[in-house]
């Protein structure tokens, strides 16, 4: 099962069925009973929500209190950038059949807002155009629902944090503080749920206050760049956090380029036992010739709770959220498991390097020859059989052949008589 209760950063997957893709349970800070929980991917085709919750799973210290996130609640349905390929998933917590295909998920969901540390839940939304108290154009109006904060009711028996209207205020004067443009106001919606409305009644938000917790939807608009909407929720969640005395550090500027560049950068996979390291920033869309196991299963570990590998047939798509960043076509090998090191002279420097590494070059390298690996420097050819004890320049090395669209990093895969060893990345940096 992809289930995880982590406080480290790095999040061990395996190649699942389509309809078995476990969500995430991340816990971060020390357990209290003042716990906030925050949950993106109920919807898959809004990514600034779950992209936001996987951020501060990934970018943010949680330095006193304790915040639960569930980043990705509808896994399958953000691979299929679909709002929800058996429904909607937002719908499905007043009543659901046990025979609904997310029964498990919506349970198991339940089960954690209702823990009786979780005092406040923020579900996290984008919404179409630009919601406002009054009509103003057909994407400014009450019908809109993007960039507004979500109660279904002013107040619910609390002792702590019963005034919604409240505390949905501070978020909007907060966010507002803080404008991009003009145009991307927050407000106040208040649903009335419980005074008629029979779907918003069907929400996870009124489960949650049913269950007498605090519960809010935060809405970004989907007319903004993702980037954008995340920026809006990160807003949004930092000022929850400061109202229930949570304290933080974030690794990133929250500003349109650190949050760009959060989403973005240093995002990698490593297979097998960290035999294979893939950075993602800007891989190639098609690898071929990969090495991956016959039993055709891959077990990764990944820098993000939204990274996963799909295999189709002999094909295997790196996903990242609804982005498809890559696919791996698959060469069937035996692996060895044995992990060892291996010698590279690096720029006229030895270096001992083990398997997984990204080795940064600057002019040249030489393999070291090794009598128990032969050695595959992909793209590479000359007039040896070896490819080993030969200094190998860039120009050497067809770009076709890179790992990167950038035509910098570079594959030397080793084998121990015929079966894969493993992988070094070679980085040219100039």
């Amino acid at each position: 099962m992809k289930f995880l209760i982590l406080f480290v950063f790095i999040y061990t997957n395996i190649v699942l069925a389509k309809s078995h893709f476990d969500f995430d349970l991340i816990k971060k800070g020390k357990e209290d009973s003042n716990t906030l929980l925050v949950i993106g991917g109920i919807q898959g085709d809004e990514p600034g929500g779950f992209l936001s919750a996987s951020l501060l799973a990934t970018h943010y210290e949680i330095l006193e209190g304790s915040v639960w996130i569930v980043p990705n609640l509808n896994f399958y349905s953000i691979i299929k950038r679909s709002r929800g390929p058996f429904g909607d998933m937002n719908r499905k917590f007043a009543y659901l059949s046990p025979k609904d295909p997310e029964y498990s998920t919506v349970q198991r969901i339940k089960s954690y807002i209702k823990d009786e540390k979780v005092q406040m839940v923020v579900n996290l939304h984008d919404g179409s155009g630009f919601f406002r108290p009054k009509y103003e154009d057909s994407l400014h109006s009450p019908y809109r629902w993007g960039q507004c904060s979500i109660i279904d009711q002013e107040f619910i028996e609390s002792n702590t944090y019963g005034n919604l209207k409240k505390i949905s205020e501070q978020v909007v004067l907060h966010v507002n503080d803080h404008l991009m443009k003009d145009e991307h106001i927050y407000h106040v919606h208040n649903t009335r749920t419980a005074e008629g409305d029979k779907e918003m009644e069907k929400t996870l938000t009124y489960f949650a206050i049913n269950n007498k917790k605090a519960a809010f939807g935060n809405e970004a608009s989907k007319t903004l760049p993702t980037h954008e909407r995340v920026y809006y929720h990160l807003l949004a969640l930092e000022k929850y956090m400061q109202i229930m005395g949570i304290k933080f550090r974030r690794k990133f500027a929250l500003s349109s380029n650190g949050v760009y560049a959060a989403i973005n950068n240093d995002i990698y996979i490593s297979l097998y036992d960290n035999k294979i390291k893939l950075p993602l920033s800007k891989i190639r869309n098609f690898l071929h010739y990969f090495p991956i196991k016959k039993d055709k299963v891959v077990d990764f570990q990944a820098s993000n709770p939204l990274l996963t590998i799909v295999k189709n047939e002999d094909t295997y798509t790196i996903q990242y959220g609804n982005r498809r960043l890559s696919r791996l076509k698959a060469d069937y090998q035996d692996y060895d498991e044995s992990n060892k090191k291996v010698q590279i002279i690096v720029d006229g420097t030895m270096k001992d390097v083990s398997f997984g590494s990204i080795v940064n070059v600057s002019k040249d390298f030489l393999v070291k020859y090794n009598e128990n690996f032969r050695v595959n420097v992909i793209g590479y050819t000359n007039s040896q059989s070896l490819e080993t004890d030969v200094n190998i320049a860039k120009h050497q090395i067809a770009s076709r052949f890179s790992v990167d669209e950038g035509g910098d990093i570079y594959r030397v895969e080793y084998y121990n008589k015929e079966k894969f060893a493993g992988m070094i990345l070679i980085k040219f940096t100039s």
